[in-house]
């Protein structure tokens, strides 16, 4: 499970197991998956679901089988896309997988993806992010946006009681030695770089851009404490009083002020990254009536309500009038439609060496 775009939850029991299928079978294919005549129709058999844990929690897949009760759901789980992409390229096989914008273009490029057709969520309209690259790749969607993360800035209101608002004041001398960034992949430090300098699209950056991107925190690199990698990281960090300032999500800003510190979070104004999740159709998917079914239901506002609770951005706007207390406060959700989210750049892998320079100053 990625780092920065899920929190991982304890074990929680599955509605059943899928079987690893063999590489065998049929051709998956390319075309898009045709909406029902009617979202509300009784759907049956069997649908295989391929997700993170939390995405198929008792309260976000018994609803549909209660509504569907000749429909039999099968649940498997994984903790990465990474994992999730190299089970489906090896052959295991599903109706409906989890994907992160950021891994949507390799799956697509591999074939293991079709594209669904929006006409077939009846929520469609009320979803942020319905037209970010990843949801939408050479004019087709794949996948429907069902959960967020946004990044941003976190500081100790007691050290820095001005407060922050700019990804550039991670950078700011005045910080030096007690700033952080996410040190556990590139994109999120180069992308937030990038931003820092001006570049208002990191990404889709070019490689000068890159280059530059690159340059500025090597030029920078100094003025970190140290590279976050897990939540518990970063909690001891402002704990301790190591770091003051840091790019961080509003969750985590929540958990370090569960640990005793004084701790807010700040839209960054060059641009706020997000991490954007949601569920794509495979190729070879089977079961589409069902899979559209499940979507419809995990976009509702009822099964975003159940998001938010669990500390997740809803992609359903009228999920907040169901929202707990204090969430639209807390959530960053009003900066939602601005922010930028993270997919996958064309060249990625001058990213990852960009960023492997920067980790071995």
């Amino acid at each position: 499970m990625k780092m920065t775009a899920r929190f991982a939850f304890a074990a929680l029991a599955a509605t059943a197991v899928i079987a690893v299928a063999g590489c065998g079978g049929d051709e998956g294919t390319d075309a898009v998956a045709s909406a029902p005549t009617d979202s509300d129709a009784p759907v049956s058999g069997t649908l295989r679901v391929f997700a993170y844990e939390d995405s198929v929690v008792p309260e976000l897949i018994d609803p549909v089988i209660e509504a569907n009760p000749d429909l039999e759901i099968e649940t498997a789980t994984f903790d990465s896309n990474d994992e999730a992409a190299a089970k489906l390229a090896g052959g295991f096989e599903a109706d409906v997988v989890e994907v992160c914008l950021d891994e949507m273009q390799p799956l697509v490029d591999q074939q293991l993806l079709r594209p669904l057709d929006p006409a077939g969520i009846k929520w469609w309209d009320d979803l942020n992010f319905t037209n970010a690259e990843g949801i939408v790749i050479d004019g087709q969607e794949y996948a429907v946006p069902l959960s967020a993360g946004l990044e941003g800035l976190v500081y100790n209101a007691d050290e820095v009681p001005e407060g922050i608002d700019e990804l550039a004041d991670l950078f700011d001398p005045r910080f030096e030695g007690r700033s952080t960034i996410h040190g556990s992949y590139a994109l999120p430090a180069i992308a937030q770089a990038a931003l820092a300098i001006g570049i208002e699209d990191p990404m889709g950056m070019s490689a000068e851009d890159l280059e530059r991107s690159k340059q500025y925190l090597l030029d920078h690199s100094d003025q970190f404490r140290t590279l976050w990698g897990s939540d518990s990281d970063l909690v001891n960090l402002f704990k301790s009083g190591e770091v003051v300032v840091a790019a961080a999500g509003p969750q985590l800003a929540d958990r370090i002020v569960d640990s005793g510190v004084n701790a807010k979070w700040s839209p960054a104004e060059e641009g706020t990254l997000s991490w954007v999740c949601g569920f794509a159709l495979t190729s070879k998917a089977e079961n589409i009536p069902a899979a559209y079914a499940l979507m419809n239901f995990q976009a509702s506002p009822q099964a975003q309500a159940i998001r938010a609770r669990d500390g997740y951005l809803v992609t359903n706007r009228k999920a907040l009038e169901l929202a707990p207390p204090g969430y639209r406060e807390k959530s960053g959700v009003d900066t939602a439609a601005h922010a930028v989210p993270e997919t996958h750049p064309a060249d990625y892998r001058d990213w990852v060496h960009a960023f492997q320079e920067f980790k071995a100053q």
